[in-house]
């Protein structure tokens, strides 16, 4: 079996990339609703009042680090995509499949891109 070419590496390299921007995403929507319901316990009602506060402050210290991985990772994304299309110059004519999933590739990076500076 050959070894996967650069393309094929690169491609492969911005689809993880992408992927783990969207788990960072539900991370961070998981950890707003886990916020948002401690918010809404009643701290006088509570038995455990402290554990809540404590919770909340965990829950929030935990989002702030989530939320510090997005520029980072938004570009290593962005110089991924660049390498990408780089190789793809490169690589027109080679094999046609993998040109087309590498182009299929920068669409996505490209989306999550846009979306990603939508959101901040």
């Amino acid at each position: 079996m050959a070894p996967p070419s650069p393309l094929a590496i690169a491609t492969s390299s911005l689809l993880r990339m992408i992927k783990e921007e969207a788990s960072y995403h539900k991370e961070l929507q998981q950890q707003e609703s886990r916020i948002r319901r401690l918010e809404a316990q009643d701290p006088a009602a509570a038995d455990d009042a402290e554990n809540v506060e404590f919770l909340l402050r965990q829950e929030r210290t935990a989002l702030e680090e989530t939320k510090a991985v997005f520029p980072g990772l938004r570009q290593r994304i962005q110089d991924g995509l660049g390498r990408l299309e780089g190789l793809i110059d490169e690589s027109a004519q080679g094999n046609g499949q993998e040109v087309e999933k590498a182009r299929d590739a920068v669409v996505a990076a490209q989306k999550s891109i846009r979306d990603s500076a939508a959101v901040s």
